[in-house]
């Protein structure tokens, strides 16, 4: 019993590229190829975000007059659609029933 488990212990249980028990896949060139070149891309991201387009002092405040103007439109665009201003005499107009045609 034992020398047949032995024996038999090469196959994968189940599916044979997932879970724990997978069955392992070769490495080939295209993978190590792409690898380098992620890797490649990688360090070039990293050399080009260490360096700073702006310095502290001029990334202070750069964009303030753009993010005020942005907001002014954004204000507008909000009350353009706003009703006009009414007066309480406009609301309370149709209680005024004492009045004649002739005043």
């Amino acid at each position: 019993m034992f020398l047949t488990l032995m024996l038999l212990r090469n196959s994968i249980p189940g599916k044979q590229w997932i879970g724990k028990h997978r069955r392992p896949r070769a490495v080939t060139w295209q993978m190590i190829r792409n690898t380098v070149k992620h890797l490649e891309r990688e360090r070039a991201n990293e050399y080009w975000i260490s360096r700073p387009y702006m310095t502290p002092e001029q990334e202070y405040c750069h964009a303030a007059e753009r993010r005020a103007e942005n907001w002014t439109k954004i204000k507008e665009a909000k009350f353009c659609n706003f009703p006009k201003h009414k007066n309480m005499t406009d609301h309370l107009s149709h209680l005024n029933i004492t009045k004649t045609w002739s005043s």
